[in-house]
């Protein structure tokens, strides 16, 4: 038997009871913020008279960043900026989920308020129509930290029946998967797929396609809403990359880029020209495909388990041992989308876009530099 939290026996019955409540007309707000680890999410609710209609009605607050690794005791204020909202699947309408940016006690953004900049990039971006979608895979685990429904002594069977298995003795966590699913639909996230990954117990679900900075606001809301169908069933989902050693798969995110001319008639050549661009920037990306630097990824990107070697760029089509994969589909139509298969399961969406656009839109070619140098 799995090890669950002792929150999810309680009687749902009795909670279910209060939730079915009237609310007199108010609005239950929930604010959603990245925590100072660059990993962790926190929220906390309040109380407004009536349902916002845009961001622009839900107020700016505050709370204690010394409590969330943002700041110290003695000046320890910080500000919560809506950014973005969506409708609760949790205590449903008219109440709202919001995602905001943290600002530090001078209103600049806090050290892992990614978005400030990101989105400041996404906008000199704009003109390219950048769409984005992410494959946010991830791990089921007991609170115990053992993998969900595997043997307490032990391994389950060896990889190969468990991607896109069926059956009690293939899928782990079927309920967790298909109600997070539902929570985003109804909250509005820009869901588009899910499927069980190749080790057991380990999911992915995918967000988008999202233009610009609605990539990283719909991903980080999807593992808020993913904790939370956790925390219902009293699990844990870890977003690790390598959270078992051994024979079994890692857990990325894989990113997939397309821009309008990708899209367009020969835009196989714009595919092309942006690995190229990515190539010559092979370890810089590495530094913010996870939160600590490269570090996580060392343990995942070996080469082996349908990842590349961290310390070699490489790029094919349909092949999911590179850095960079050229769908099948993409190089008949000789147009679409590549998919950059080194972002971590733990990484900041907002650092991994941002990456991708300063490489493929800003960042200057050989040709150009050397025209700038002679003018």
């Amino acid at each position: 038997m799995a090890s669950v939290s002792s929150s999810s026996l309680l009687n749902k019955a009795v909670r279910q009871q209060y939730m079915s409540l009237g609310q007199g007309g108010k609005c239950q707000v929930t604010y959603i913020w990245v925590d100072g680890t660059g990993e962790g999410l926190r929220n906390k609710t309040r109380t407004l008279d009536s349902e916002p209609t845009c961001i622009e009605e839900i107020p700016e607050w505050n709370f204690d960043g010394s409590s969330t690794y943002q700041a110290e005791g003695s000046n320890s204020d910080m500000y919560l900026i809506p950014v973005r909202m969506f409708r609760d699947p949790f205590t449903l309408d008219p109440n709202k989920l919001v995602l905001c940016e943290v600002l530090k006690y001078n209103r600049l953004p806090a050290e892992t308020n990614h978005r400030h900049s990101c989105n400041q990039v996404m906008e000199q971006v704009k003109e390219h129509c950048l769409w984005f979608g992410m494959e946010q895979e991830y791990t089921l685990l007991g609170v115990d930290g053992h993998p969900f429904s595997w043997p307490s002594q032990g391994f389950p069977a060896p990889q190969g029946p468990y991607y896109c298995g069926v059956g009690a003795n293939h899928a782990y966590g079927r309920d967790v998967v298909e109600c997070h699913y539902k929570a985003c639909l109804y909250a509005g996230i820009q869901i588009c797929g899910t499927n069980a990954e190749v080790m057991p117990s380990q999911w992915e679900f995918q967000v988008g396609p999202c233009e610009g900075i609605e990539m990283g606001d719909h991903l980080w809301v999807a593992r808020f809403l993913l904790h939370r169908v956790c925390e219902d069933f009293g699990v844990v989902a870890t977003l690790d990359p390598k959270p078992i050693t051994g024979n079994w798969n890692g857990a990325g995110c894989h990113t997939n880029v397309s821009t309008q001319q990708m899209r367009e008639e020969e835009g196989l050549k714009y595919i092309e020209l942006a690995i190229e661009k990515l190539g010559k920037k092979h370890k810089r990306h590495i530094e913010v495909y996870d939160p600590r630097g490269g570090k996580d990824n060392m343990r995942r990107l070996t080469g082996l388990h349908e990842t590349s070697s961290i310390n070699d760029f490489s790029a094919g089509v349909a092949n999911r041992g590179a850095s960079i994969r050229i769908p099948r589909q993409v190089g008949k139509d000789k147009r679409g989308y590549f998919e950059d298969r080194r972002p971590a399961a733990n990484c900041d969406p907002y650092a991994v876009t941002m990456a991708i656009a300063q490489t493929c839109l800003l960042d200057p070619t050989e040709e150009e530099s050397k025209k700038e140098e002679l003018a």
